[in-house]
């Protein structure tokens, strides 16, 4: 049997409050706890907080574009060549230069097959990739890998990856955590777009602008922001949301944490609080609040009501500044005259967004390998950490333009390469939602149904009881509660058990890299919860059904199912062993073999991929 997970780490940090959420007196408490942590920082600096952030804004010097991420890609690492991906594969081969042996087949297949669609594989194309990859290894992995990429679940997969970013869900937060009704209009674009693979700079393009390209619902992404729509004051209302997706967007689609300037000048990076404003200016005519009226799904224009773009002093929405017009962050050069939101899409999703596109080759890489180029997705700037490999960095930000922004061509690079099916020297745990539908797959009960409304699951008595009224009823229709995870309803204030204890982020800010804590609670979820049990049950009931009492076939069949591999000689004699001692304590022979699942499911190598 393989290990169970590792409980000698230090425990995690507490988890956030869930449920009936005590009420903030301002929103302009989170403003105030990052002043707190940038006064408590060991390495802060002065900060400029003016009275008027126009006329006392620094300039933009020679050597504030000098920081790595700020320079423009170097030419020699985008040479002309065919969109094939052998010679993209060989040259990302040769910019990382490892002599690690080669995954074997089963290995590989399993970690494509959770990589590319969340999904484990089944035992019957574990069996088929192996006999062919002993024939034709690059033709079948290839037949593989394209096969993954046009598969429906590519799109269900990597569409958590962007929500995270996002910070989407289905819920306001705050006190009531008031549901939005169709918040899931923009979560199904998300993943019809990445499966049609949609160009990458028009996914992010029409998520800006796409009410003025004649696609609003990609505009869900501006308004996945958290919200309290009863607010007395709806002037601060619409301070906080814009302030939010102007720090969402220059995070998400700059690596970059301009929300820092929202009451003073950035104290590391070269944006002035007048920086912040002018981005955020670019929005200025897409809110106009109502007493408890829920934002979006898509953005409105607004032509009357709208007040004057102006900076805020120290981010106070009571104490307006001069006034300012939309603008890039000067760092990055001058703004076309008259630019609207269209201009702001086209300009930060373009080839020559040098700072774009390594914040999205670093985030796809750490989607493949588990960590970063550069450590700190969601920083490039001056307090983040410079990438450990910036040629490979830079070669990866060219190809995705050159691939004519297909994410699944530079997928495809990415796992065709030597570097990808080598041996990994550390496995990948799977994330909650992934954990949750390996579980449903392998025991045949995942629901494949697309697109809707978000399911609610049902809940503990203990936790259902901490949310307000009507809140806690799980949907009626039961076959929709093992529909894949994505589908989920995304509350807020309160995470399914499982997603909380494997770090779902709660949705509050962007979140450009998943915590991976490793507590003693995650292993009495797997090993204890009625979910659990039903799954390994269920199991051994159809495994039961097709070989009988046969431990050997059942233990074969249980461990193909379950870890994508034939067991050890050494793990056959181990089961028969387990499973003739339990069957001795259990009502019957059944019982023991659920038992016996049940291991398996815990076992670190069901947890982790490779």
């Amino acid at each position: 049997m393989q290990r169970f997970l590792n409980q000698d780490s230090a425990p995690s940090a507490p988890p956030p409050l869930c449920g009936k959420i005590a009420r903030p007196k301002s929103l302009f408490i989170p403003l105030a706890l990052s002043l707190l942590l940038i006064a408590g920082n060991a390495h802060a600096v002065s900060i400029h907080a003016s009275a008027d952030p126009v006329k006392d804004e620094p300039p933009i010097k020679a050597q504030d574009k000098e920081h790595w991420a700020f320079k423009p890609l170097p030419k020699a690492a985008a040479p002309a060549r065919s969109l094939d991906w052998q010679p993209a594969s060989h040259e990302l081969d040769a910019l990382v230069k490892t002599n690690a042996a080669p995954a074997d087949p089963a290995t590989l297949i399993r970690r494509l097959t959770f990589d590319l669609t969340g999904l484990p594989p089944t035992p019957e194309e574990v069996t088929a990739f192996k006999d062919s990859a002993l024939q034709t290894p690059n033709s079948a992995l290839e037949s593989l890998v394209d096969k993954l990429l046009s598969s429906p679940r590519y799109g269900e997969h990597w569409a958590q990856w962007w929500l995270d970013l996002a910070r989407y869900a289905d819920t306001d937060g705050f006190e009531y955590d008031a549901e939005r009704n169709r918040a899931w209009h923009y979560r199904d674009w998300v993943i019809d777009a990445l499966n049609r693979d949609m160009p990458f700079d028009a996914f992010v393009q029409h998520q800006i602008a796409g009410d003025l390209m004649g696609d609003e619902t990609a505009t869900g992404f501006l308004f996945s922001c958290p919200d309290m729509p009863d607010l007395n004051n709806q002037n601060e209302r619409r301070h906080v949301i814009l302030n939010d997706i102007a720090t969402t967007v220059g995070a998400v689609g700059l690596g970059l944490t301009v929300g820092c300037a929202q009451c003073h000048d950035h104290p590391h990076d070269p944006i002035s609080q007048a920086d912040f404003y002018r981005l955020r200016a670019f929005f200025d005519n897409t809110v106009l609040t109502k007493t408890s009226k829920p934002l979006g799904p898509a953005v409105r224009i607004y032509t009357e009501g709208i007040p004057a773009s102006t900076v805020f002093v120290r981010g106070d929405f009571k104490r307006p500044g001069p006034e300012i017009q939309p603008a890039f962050p000067r760092v990055f050069g001058a703004t076309p005259a008259k630019a609207d939101r269209t201009a702001l899409a086209q300009w930060l999703a373009s080839k020559d967004n040098a700072l774009f596109l390594r914040t999205m080759a670093n985030r796809l890489w750490q989607q493949h390998f588990g960590k970063p180029l550069a450590a700190i997705p969601g920083d490039l700037g001056h307090q983040g950490e410079a990438p450990n490999n910036p040629a490979l960095l830079d070669w990866l930000a060219a190809e995705l333009p050159r691939q004519n922004w297909s994410l699944k061509r530079l997928h495809k690079v990415i796992v065709m390469s030597q570097t990808y099916q080598q041996k990994l020297p550390a496995p990948t745990r799977l994330t909650g939602e992934m954990l949750r539908d390996a579980m449903l797959s392998v025991s045949g009960q995942l629901n494949l149904k697309t697109g809707g409304p978000g399911v609610k699951l049902p809940l503990p008595k203990e936790i259902s009881s901490t949310l307000l009224k009507n809140q806690s009823e799980p949907t009626k229709d039961v076959s929709e509660h093992t529909r894949r995870s994505i589908y989920t309803f995304a509350r807020r204030n309160l995470r399914h058990p499982l997603f909380e204890l494997f770090d779902r982020p709660d949705a509050q800010i962007s979140c450009a890299r998943r915590n991976a804590s490793t507590t003693a609670p995650q292993a009495l979820m797997l090993l204890n919860s009625d979910f659990a049990h039903s799954i390994a049950t269920k199991i051994a009931t159809q495994l039961n059904e097709q070989h009988g009492s046969d431990a050997t076939a059942l233990i074969t069949a249980a461990t193909l199912r379950c870890l994508s591999r034939p067991p050890t000689a050494q793990e056959i004699a181990g089961g028969q062993k387990f499973l003739q001692k339990q069957t001795a304590l259990t009502p019957g022979f059944r019982e023991a073999l659920a038992d016996y699942c049940l291991a398996l499911l815990n076992s670190n190598e069901f947890v982790y991929v490779d």
